[in-house]
């Protein structure tokens, strides 16, 4: 899909309402007031919400893309590996909404056409993932016996729990308590990060 400015600003007003209300408790009317546009240019642009919502699976896929890392000689398989974490760091730490929107839906264990955009949106990370890994594993550089999807859960799971715990990590340091909002995120983001590359050049590398 092609993504023109006005596109995108139906998308990002959908994910901020899907993200605050759900995606059930968001109507087609919502976005349109939330966006200042008529029924009939969302109806026009994507045909239906469920439409709207894959839109916005597929801008935020686009803006998430490894591929472009995969043949580039000049950086080793570790490097690539790094280049991933941070990848997704930034979109969590940047994309609160969809964030949101991706945590909370994928709870509700769709069987619908929603849930199987969860699903391949998911998968099509995944896949690309396990090709980074796989280039280190062929180079040697990597142990053999990686299980990818613990591997994927690690970071995920440790980046969405820091973000929905930093005020009491805050409040925990007293070095923290008093710095600015995005000088306290920016200094949580760098520790995450140094945290997540040791972690994962120790599950690489090391044997077990």
């Amino acid at each position: 899909m092609e993504y023109s400015e006005k596109k995108i600003h139906i998308i990002e007003a959908a994910e901020k309402l899907f993200a605050t209300n759900g995606f059930s408790g968001t109507s087609v009317r919502d976005i349109a007031h939330e966006a200042g546009v008529n029924l009939a240019m969302i109806s026009y642009y994507f045909g239906s919400k469920e439409k709207l919502m894959q839109a916005l699976f597929e801008y935020r896929s686009n803006a998430y893309q490894l591929e472009r890392v995969l043949n580039d000689e000049k950086m080793t398989p570790l490097e690539k590996v790094n280049h991933m974490i941070a990848s997704y760091m930034d979109k969590v730490f940047n994309q609160q909404c969809f964030h949101k929107i991706m945590v909370r839906e994928q709870m509700r264990n769709h069987d619908n056409e929603l849930g199987e955009m969860l699903k391949v949106f998911k998968k099509k990370s995944l896949n690309t993932i396990q090709q980074l890994i796989e280039e280190g594993v062929n180079k040697g550089v990597f142990r053999k016996d990686i299980d990818l999807q613990m591997l994927v859960l690690t970071m995920t799971g440790t980046t969405n729990h820091l973000i929905s715990t930093m005020d009491f990590y805050r409040y925990m340091n007293d070095e923290l308590k008093d710095l600015p909002e995005d000088e306290f995120k920016a200094i949580m983001k760098d520790k995450l990060f140094e945290h997540l590359k040791l972690l994962f050049k120790a599950i690489l590398t090391h044997e077990a």
